[in-house]
């Protein structure tokens, strides 16, 4: 039984981790397109960052959510908050597969989980820990209304961060 919930939006359905999930989790932790959240990582690693995405639901109250597309129940990628010892602060994080950028999934999914973190969670900000050279999620997190927080902590110090602030 999942801790995880349920939530829709206009075009998508955020729902909890399957182990049926993990093949294409794996494929896309495996692939160069892994390079912007250190990757790519072999199947041993990525599979403990799908147990990690798992069982922060248990361990924190929050966690990661699937993608799907309401319509067609196709998996497009994953939402998610991050916590524990590897992250500073809770992260929202979000990723794609292959073939369904460009279509506002990303935004309209970590919006969803935004909102649902900000009326559930004791958290007044989020953040959004990114590669400098990772173009496409800077401009996910502006268009969530996030902006550049030169000095939060980061685990990579590389990394930019954008934080999400709780709405007045």
């Amino acid at each position: 039984m999942s801790l995880a919930p349920t939530l829709t939006t206009k075009r998508l359905t955020l729902r909890p981790m399957r182990e049926g999930d993990f093949p294409a989790y794996a494929r896309l932790m495996e692939s160069p397109r892994a390079a912007y959240m250190g990757g790519p990582f072999d199947t041993r690693a990525a599979w403990g960052m799908f147990c990690h995405d798992a069982a922060c639901w248990a361990l924190f109250g929050h966690g990661a959510l699937m993608v799907d597309q309401a319509s067609t129940g196709e998996t497009v990628g994953q939402v998610g908050l991050n916590a524990g010892p590897l992250f500073p602060e809770t992260e929202l994080g979000w990723f794609l597969y292959d073939g369904h950028e460009g279509e506002g999934y990303a935004t309209e999914g970590a919006a969803a989980l935004r909102d649902w973190a900000f009326r559930t969670l004791p958290v007044e900000s989020l953040v959004s820990y990114m590669d400098a050279a990772n173009v496409a999620s800077q401009a996910v997190a502006r268009r969530l209304g996030a902006t550049l927080d030169a000095d939060a902590p980061r685990p990579d110090p590389e990394d930019l961060v954008f934080r999400h602030r709780r709405a007045a």
